[in-house]
């Protein structure tokens, strides 16, 4: 695992600096391209590299992505599917365009890589511009398009499986709100879909303990501490989040709230960003190997702009579970 210290030389910043951006310091006064300079350095120092591939004949790939610049900091998931998306592009010899929905006029594209949430209205207009089209990390092959996708079954299966042979009977779950940009349609989180219909079948299921937020480390912090306020001594042994950030901002409540991970209450979180590696205690979680998932949506678009397909095609792609010590 890359220090603190590497991670510093590689951003131009001090040690104590990288360790309050990747710990989300609320009282930290740095500017966006400083934290962003951080989180890429720890990204790259974290990153399994894997082989290159041969440079291949031009083709101009689009990316549109969701989130803007200040909105990929807090919760940096889609920062590192971003990189991966660059770096195989770079490494095939492709042009990236980045993008955001309202800067798509005459814009032309051999491809589109749409990452993040997208309505219908969205997908369709995104279809019109270009039908070689892949969505990343939402699941539009209902509306017939392309789509890359995390496995949220198996991811939240192995995280009950992993709680309950550790002992834990009292589960709860802080999931993610979000919301399309254009309708502002409330998207169902399927970790919390999962997570009920399989304690519910175990007879587990307690509604109090399901708690939700945004995919923020504020606003993981927030409904903990709500919670922990109102319910000092009826708590989950176990507590699972549907995002690193949540899992993150969660760890501090119950900290500051005088309680002890994971003696009190085991946490575990869902993407490994490399942040999870430097919080204190140790994030475990759900790892997405985000970067490789960043080349493979790459892979994918470039496979489509070559060979036309007489359907849409939907790639799963597995989790696993990493073993740190906030949990036990």
């Amino acid at each position: 695992m890359a220090t603190i210290k590497d991670i510093a030389k590689l951003a131009g910043v001090s040690p104590a600096t990288v360790s309050r951006v990747l710990n989300y310091d609320p009282e930290l006064s740095v500017g966006l391209e400083t934290k962003q300079k951080v989180f890429e350095a720890a990204e790259e120092l974290n990153y399994t590299k894997h082989k290159k591939s041969p440079k291949t004949a031009k083709a101009k790939i689009l990316l549109v992505q969701w989130y803007d610049e200040a909105e990929e900091l807090e919760d940096i998931y889609y920062l590192s599917i971003r990189l991966g998306i660059e770096k195989k592009a770079e490494e095939l010899g492709l042009e990236l365009i980045k993008r955001t929905l309202e800067e798509l006029d005459n814009i032309q594209a051999d491809g589109i890589l749409a990452l993040g949430k997208f309505d219908k209205e969205q997908a369709d207009f995104l279809f019109e511009i270009q039908e070689n089209l892949l969505f990343v990390d939402f699941d539009a092959s209902a509306l017939g398009y392309n789509s890359l996708v995390i496995d949220f079954q198996q991811s939240v299966s192995s995280v009950l499986t992993y709680f309950l042979q550790l002992g834990h009977q009292k589960i709860g779950i802080i999931s993610g709100e979000e919301y399309t940009r254009g309708s502002h349609e409330l998207l169902e989180d399927k970790r919390l879909t999962i997570f009920q219909e399989i304690l519910k079948q175990k007879g587990l299921l307690n509604e109090a303990f399901n708690l939700k937020g945004a995919f923020t480390v504020a606003s993981g912090y927030d409904v903990m501490k709500e919670f922990l306020d109102q319910h000092p001594t009826d708590y989950p042994s176990a507590l699972f989040a549907s995002s690193d950030a949540l899992a993150v901002g969660a760890l501090k409540a119950i900290q500051e709230a005088g309680y002890k991970v994971p003696e009190d209450i085991s946490v575990i979180g869902f993407n490994d960003i490399s942040v999870a590696k430097y919080v204190s205690p140790p994030l475990t979680t759900i790892k997405v190997h985000t970067e490789w998932m960043g080349e493979l949506a790459v892979e994918t678009i470039f496979s489509v702009i070559q060979d036309h397909a007489p359907v849409a095609r939907k790639i799963t792609i597995a989790t696993e579970l990493i073993e740190r010590a906030s949990t036990r």
